[in-house]
């Protein structure tokens, strides 16, 4: 993988974003566990932020973002409004889709992510969709697609695979391999431990990196980008990180090794790049400790604007089921 040069502005920004996801997310955990504040199911991403920045980062405005149920870092690093995200996740009225998305069905076409599912395996032939019409009106943009190692067994997957590299369509596939599927670890229900590999069957390039190292993602992103722009055709990444709390926040992990566990903590990717920037001289203490407040007091913002904004009305129920045909 060729190494691209990352200035000190790049890794500020890298670092903020990590830490912005990190500091919503706790938020989140800490709102669910009261009653009435967190409606559903919240499935989160912590310890996999690095994936999200790292990528995301990598992208341009044009580009397309089709997204999974551990969304909240795909659509933060991408700008999505703080406030209507919270606001989204409270099912409120002032939510980015209205209050009737919540966590798991979000979808904010003004910053190009066109939707999120919780349907395990859906997002890539929803990408294919995507990624044809950019083919097909001749775009400058790719579409990006998120999924699980657990999703990688699902045929849906694999046939979008094919037909992106039969079409030679300008599609990132990028599995977030966190070691976890539900409650099955990674050998029980994969038969090879490098999903990476299966790109060699669909006539694209595929390649892994250390999901925890925000830089080695942003690099291989930037290169695989770059190759799907080209019309070259697709591209598969796996990112190899660590889901660090249950498939969701009602899933206490009772079936995950605690020394397990505190082996991954150790390679938090927030820590180590934090480490990082401290020993190159690019953030003190002091700045760290800014960035750590900016962020808290950003999250503490949008809880105040969901707790103010009102539930959907009744009258709502039936408005934006179905898109209108633009008026001849």
């Amino acid at each position: 993988m060729k190494k691209n040069q990352i200035v000190p502005n790049l890794q500020i920004r890298l670092y903020k974003s990590m830490i912005l996801t990190r500091k919503f997310e706790e938020k989140i955990v800490a709102l669910s566990q009261e009653p009435d504040r967190m409606p559903g199911m919240q499935i989160l991403a912590n310890g996999q932020e690095a994936v999200a920045t790292g990528i995301v980062s990598a992208l341009k405005p044009e580009d397309v973002i089709i997204s999974n149920h551990r969304s909240h870092g795909h659509l933060l690093a991408r700008g999505t409004d703080l406030n209507s995200l919270m606001a989204e996740i409270m099912v409120k009225d002032k939510g980015v889709n209205g209050g009737k998305a919540g966590t798991l069905h979000l979808s904010v076409p003004d910053v190009n992510v066109l939707m999120t599912s919780t349907v395990v395996g859906a997002g890539p032939p929803l990408a294919i969709g995507a990624a044809f019409a950019q083919q097909y009106k001749r775009a400058k943009g790719i579409t990006v697609v998120f999924f699980g190692d657990g999703a990688a067994a699902e045929g849906s997957v694999h046939e979008a695979m094919n037909l992106a590299g039969v079409w030679k369509l300008p599609l990132l596939f990028v599995c977030e391999n966190n070691c976890w599927a539900g409650a099955q670890r990674l050998e029980e229900h994969c038969a090879t431990q490098h999903i990476f590999q299966r790109a060699k069957g669909y006539d694209m390039p595929g390649q892994n990196v250390d999901g925890n190292d925000v830089e080695a993602v942003y690099n291989l992103a930037v290169e695989l980008v770059e190759y799907c722009r080209s019309g070259k055709g697709p591209a598969l990444m796996e990112a190899l990180t660590y889901r660090m709390r249950g498939h969701g926040e009602q899933d206490r992990q009772h079936y995950v090794d605690l020394r397990e566990l505190a082996i991954w903590k150790a390679k938090c990717p927030i820590r180590r790049y934090r480490q990082k920037l401290l020993n190159d001289g690019v953030l003190n203490q002091a700045q760290i400790k800014t960035i750590d407040q900016d962020a808290e007091t950003r999250v503490s913002a949008a809880v105040a604007f969901g707790d103010e904004s009102p539930y959907p009305g009744p009258e709502t129920a039936l408005t934006d089921v179905f898109v209108q045909p633009p008026s001849a």
